[in-house]
């Protein structure tokens, strides 16, 4: 008996990891924040920007748009993978990986999203080589290329770990780890 109470105890304890949830909400928000100041910010200027100009603020709204992508990735699949699934199978706009991203996935999903982040503010020193100095370029390229390697070797233990459970029988057919 005191063994079950404690183990109801642990498993309701997932749902101190809620809040936290619920902060990537308002942090989505802020961004959202940014997104919109940054729009407010470029739109007025836009016909007299050059072109280089208008695709650096472009790469920064794509920035700000990808960091909220993986904000929701982790808030949707957290949420799902550690404290409860979330009941809206029936609604017409429910995205297709929902419920369907385990951890392993949600992994490579960030790694991913952190390397197209990374990219883009590579590509934006590019852009703005004269105010960029070949220090700060040199440790941009090392910390983008220090994300690919992680990526890469990141799945490649995910791949593996597949290869492993599969040939002992317990892989669980591409489902959730949950």
């Amino acid at each position: 008996m005191i063994e079950r109470r404690f183990e109801q105890i642990i498993f309701a304890s997932r749902w101190l990891l809620a809040p936290f949830y619920l902060g990537l909400v308002v942090s989505l928000l802020m961004l959202l924040i940014k997104f919109g100041q940054e729009i407010l910010h470029i739109f007025p200027h836009v016909l007299e920007m050059q072109e280089k100009d208008v695709l650096l603020a472009v790469l920064t709204l794509i920035d700000l748009s990808l960091a909220g992508n993986l904000l929701l990735m982790v808030i949707f699949s957290g949420y799902e993978n550690f404290v409860s699934k979330i009941d809206v199978a029936d609604h017409e706009d429910r995205p297709d990986w929902m419920g369907k991203v385990d951890f392993g996935g949600l992994k490579l999903k960030l790694i991913a999203s952190i390397v197209a982040i990374s990219g883009i503010h590579l590509l934006k020193s590019f852009m703005n080589i004269k105010n960029v100095s070949q220090d700060e370029l040199m440790w941009l390229v090392i910390i983008h290329m220090t994300f690919v390697v992680s990526g890469v070797l990141l799945a490649l233990m995910d791949r593996l770990e597949g290869h492993h459970k599969h040939a002992n029988g317990h892989g669980n057919g591409g489902g959730n780890h949950k």
